[in-house]
């Protein structure tokens, strides 16, 4: 776990959870109806296959859908700046948006490299 992509990787799954638990507890806390949580849930739900498979496709569309949570929580921080699971979600989704752009850069740049390596060797 010493390279940059793993390192970040390791970012964008704490963030990633953090965004869950944020989303759980605004159903918790009354916010959300549990049927707009499930709503909500889902498209995060459906990237972890993809995740643990350390799928760059699966990041890379991860990093789109998290758009729709920050779009979300800005429009939820206009409504109220003091609430404080806003603030997180929007701290959590933030860095999961910047983590998981720059582990696929990374760990691209890393498949590449150990391609090149492998087929330097065959000469």
């Amino acid at each position: 776990m010493s390279t940059l992509a793993s390192k970040t990787r390791v970012v964008c799954w704490a963030s990633f959870i953090v965004l869950l638990w944020q989303q759980t507890m605004e159903m918790w806390t009354g916010q959300a109806p549990w049927i707009i949580w499930l709503a909500l849930l889902l498209p995060l739900v459906i990237f972890l296959p993809g995740m643990f498979r350390e799928n760059l496709r699966s990041y890379i569309w991860l990093c789109f859908v998290s758009l729709l949570y920050f779009m979300r929580l800005v429009e939820s921080l206009f409504k109220d700046p003091r609430d404080v699971l806003s603030i997180v979600g929007m701290v959590a989704v933030c860095t999961l948006f910047c983590s998981a752009m720059m582990y696929v850069r990374w760990r691209a740049k890393e498949l590449r490299q150990a391609a090149e390596a492998g087929s330097g060797h065959g000469e």
